[in-house]
């Protein structure tokens, strides 16, 4: 065999000495043939490193035994749910393939729908979607959609608790002293930004905390989208006291501005954001935020998927997990001489 080149069925009979349909009974299970000769052929079709292909087994059989789990494109959130999806799949019988649709065209609404009539049938026996733009999808395959854009609909769905992790944060923030804090919200278009904005108007509405127009802005969820937003947020001549930040992303981005413009953190801001992905225990100092189960997200929703695959109804077709916070470096008490700080002192609160 030339190095690079595919190993074929005929390979590996031309190598075992045996025939073609020899070698397809044995990688079939098929009876017919004797032990000693489908053991050659297993121990030839080892050391040549054959594997049939996706397209051909599912010819054969209607089925690859495949999982798609399908992403708009590799980013921190979609990789963790990668892990818990890759733990949960051990033992089911299923591979998995994992599958970036949204970025190559540039067109990222209706990404799935491209990707599920590229893979199903042939490549894939079921999909889990992450944040998908569009939910209605119905390809012949059985779906499972994890954090969709406009939140649950007909399909089976997992996400976490957006509004309570955001009321926490908010709150949170509320216990420091914090008055002036500012909301840097998410993608307009996603349900969970939605919801998180919600979740802080919520909180600050019960301790009678007017949220000053000025300090929410949208940061698109990117680390490069919300760096003008931060820096606007941060320059205002009666600048916050501290951020909620909607997810990591825009919370590092914070942490980022704040060190550029020379505001130390937590002594001078306090910054919160949301996912728990690893980089926020990475940021100088380490990023206080709500954590959501992003692996268990993953892991839920193979759990569907292989009982829809079976035929079987799932007993709970929307999955809302509990989010967390998780207290760490980049919370403090509000600082000194500022109307958060007075008021507190005084045991009011003190309007931005």
């Amino acid at each position: 065999m030339s190095r690079g080149t595919r190993v074929t069925i005929n390979d590996v009979a031309r190598t075992a000495g045996v025939s073609v349909a020899t070698v397809s009974k044995v990688i079939n299970s098929r009876y017919g043939v004797a032990q000693a000769t489908s053991e050659r052929v297993q121990e030839v079709i080892s050391s040549l490193g054959y594997e049939s292909s996706l397209v051909a087994r599912s010819l054969r059989s209607h089925r690859t035994n495949v999982i798609g789990i399908l992403v708009a494109e590799f980013e921190p959130f979609s990789t963790e749910i990668l892990k818990g999806v890759s733990q949960a799949v051990a033992g089911t019988g299923y591979e998995l393939l994992a599958y970036s649709g949204g970025g190559a065209s540039g067109n990222l609404v209706g990404w799935e729908r491209r990707s599920l009539s590229r893979l199903s049938g042939t490549l894939i026996d079921g999909a889990v979607i992450v944040t998908p733009t569009v939910v209605e999808v119905h390809d012949g395959v059985p779906v499972v959609a994890i954090d969709p854009h406009a939140g649950p609909s007909g399909l089976p769905t997992v996400d976490s608790d957006n509004l309570a992790g955001a009321v926490s944060a908010t709150e949170h923030l509320l216990a420091l002293g914090h008055r002036r804090i500012a909301f840097l919200g998410g993608r307009t278009d996603l349900e969970s930004s939605r919801l998180r904005e919600e979740g802080f108007r919520l909180a600050m509405e019960r301790a009678q905390v007017p949220v000053d127009p000025a300090l929410v802005r949208v940061g698109g969820y990117r680390r490069e989208t919300a760096d003008r937003p931060a820096h606007e947020i941060l320059e205002l001549a009666d600048r916050p006291t501290a951020v909620f930040a909607a997810n990591d992303l825009m919370a590092i981005a914070t942490l980022e501005a704040a060190a550029d413009v020379g505001i130390a953190v937590p002594g001078d801001l306090s910054v919160v954001g949301f996912d728990d992905v690893p980089e926020a225990a990475a940021t100088t100092p380490p990023l206080t935020t709500v954590a959501q189960p992003i692996q268990r997200m993953g892991s839920e929703a193979i759990g569907l998927l292989v009982e829809l695959m079976a035929g079987r109804e799932v007993p709970t077709p929307h999955l809302r997990l509990p989010t967390r916070l998780v207290q760490r470096g980049t919370t403090a008490t509000v600082p000194a001489g500022t109307p958060s700080s007075r008021a507190r002192a005084a045991g009011g609160a003190a309007r931005p």
